[in-house]
């Protein structure tokens, strides 16, 4: 049965609240929409029409795969990087450059997508991240002779990464655009969770179309002869072989790229094919709502302390994981694990991670108004298991190859699960500030942090030791925000409070 209301009109319309929620939310920065429907019989009850579609999870289904492929091609080189040294020369610095691109092109375009969201809507926002991706991909497929390809791969890199925006922050935007509340956070989850597959993604093909190379050892261990001829002719033979291995990687490299290059390629079709900004009528009576305006809302946000939490605590956590993933080849490879050992992992952790993400997000709909409790919890287990780690890879515990793999999985699990809390958390503390500006300056936040880190290990001789004591402190101090901060839910009390008060109000499916 339709919601009371005529036709698909809609107002701007306030909510009742106590003066103590009032209170609380001036504190916070947070503006109430005020109704302007001077005619109104009931002054502060939302009407008008709501609908939930099916076709939402086609839709879904469509950004998930956007978001997975952005992040596998980013995370492209971090999983082959003992191949690209062999076969381009790369060293450390150029490694760790490749995934630093994200932030660097994130920083540029965040605000311009922010505005594209709020203005233009999801579908325009899409379609440019989606043609970004594909001419990144693209790009990187013109060469694979040094030093071009140093340059290619960097400018592919760069392209890529302008479309991140979009495939990290865009999540909560389209749950309220097209989700009721009771599936909202689980959608953010599904598709966050996507957004870290695609890195799991990467560590699975890549050291599979790319193995890595056992002639360098062999290469290493020539068969020293007595006389002057027999050494000559064993380092030429060991030299023919290095220059067919190498031209060997190059190629597996190449075919990888083709094949990524044409996925991006139909993505980018699909989304240009059917993607729509949203549903004709609203899935909710928040979602009916219209937000502020894109100036104003910025400068609401600003103001607003919780978010302010809530941001740093994600940003600086999930954004330290996020970039050390990112070249955990590099950093586990001095303590004698193997590229694809570290693929593996990678592959496995990631994948926890996005059953933890869309299990608590399903905790978070069902047992709602929760989400701080499940941060504390996710959080204090991932602290346990980065000490475990740094305690392993110090010495203090026996080295263990099944250790590194529990501790890595526990706490990437605990830290990838965090986000799509972290995403509804701020949504709902800053409502009624529009979702894409508030979840483009939190992933931007995330960005910020990871181009530190990143640029940190860019320093010449710093080695990698530091990586894994920063990504535990991030972890760690987390926590005491954590507590301090204030569960608000702005946006779930008004459809909550607006259901309460009219029972016989249904939503159309």
């Amino acid at each position: 049965m339709k919601s009371s209301g005529k036709g698909s009109e809609q107002r701007n319309l306030a909510y009742i609240v106590s003066d103590e929620e009032k209170k609380n939310s001036e504190n916070n920065g947070i503006l109430y929409p005020v109704d302007t429907d001077k005619n109104s019989t009931e002054k502060n009850e939302p009407t008008g029409e709501s609908k939930v579609y099916k076709r939402r999870w086609y839709v879904l289904a469509l950004f998930c795969v956007l978001t997975c492929t952005e992040t596998t091609v980013w995370n492209t080189w971090g999983p082959i990087a003992a191949s690209c040294e062999r076969a381009f020369g790369w060293n450390v610095s150029i490694m760790a450059l490749l995934p630093n691109w994200l932030p660097i092109s994130f920083v540029l375009s965040s605000f311009v997508f922010s505005w594209i969201v709020d203005v233009k809507g999801i579908r325009m926002a899409c379609l440019i991240a989606a043609g970004l991706i594909a001419v990144g991909s693209g790009v990187r497929c013109i060469t694979s002779e040094p030093p071009y390809v140093t340059w290619t791969v960097n400018i592919g890199q760069f392209f890529n990464g302008l479309g991140g925006p979009v495939a990290m922050g865009i999540a909560p935007v389209l749950s309220v655009a097209w989700f009721p509340p009771r599936q909202r956070t689980t959608a953010t989850a599904t598709a966050t969770a996507f957004n870290y597959l695609g890195v799991a993604v990467a560590y699975l093909i890549g050291p599979y179309m790319v193995p890595e190379s056992d002639e360098i050892s062999k290469s290493q261990n020539l068969t020293w002869n007595n006389s002057m001829t027999g050494l000559s002719e064993n380092f030429q033979n060991a030299t023919d072989n290095d220059d067919a291995e190498i031209h060997r990687i190059r190629h597996d490299i190449m075919i990888m790229l083709y094949i990524e290059c044409g996925w991006c390629v139909l993505i980018f079709l699909l989304v240009l094919l059917y993607f729509p900004a949203k549903p004709k009528l609203p899935p909710s009576i928040s979602a009916s709502v219209e937000r502020l305006d894109f100036k104003s809302g910025f400068r609401v946000l600003v103001r607003n302390k919780m978010f302010w939490m809530v941001g740093l605590t994600y940003g600086v956590s999930t954004g330290v994981l996020g970039m050390w993933e990112g070249v955990l080849d590099v950093n586990l490879k001095p303590h004698g694990v193997t590229q694809r050992e570290a693929g593996w992992i990678g592959f496995y952790s990631i994948i926890a991670g996005n059953v933890g993400a869309i299990l608590f997000g399903k905790f978070a709909d069902v047992f709602s108004k929760h989400m701080k409790m499940f941060l504390i919890g996710l959080y204090v287990l991932a602290t346990a298991a980065f000490l475990w780690l740094n305690l392993i890879l110090n010495g203090v515990i026996e080295n263990s190859l099944i250790q590194i793999y529990a501790s890595i999985i526990i706490g990437t699990l605990c830290v990838n699960a965090s986000p799509p809390l972290f995403f509804e958390m701020a949504c709902e503390n800053s409502y009624p500030v529009a979702e894409g500006i508030t979840n483009f300056a939190l992933t931007l936040l995330f960005n910020i942090a990871g181009l530190i880190f990143l640029g940190i290990q860019m320093v010449p001789n710093i080695g990698t030791a530091w990586e894994n004591w920063v990504l535990l402190g991030s972890v760690v101090v987390s926590i005491p925000v954590l507590l301090a901060m204030n569960d608000t839910y702005n946006r779930l009390n008004m459809d909550e409070g607006s259901s309460n008060k009219n029972p016989d109000k249904k939503i159309t499916h």
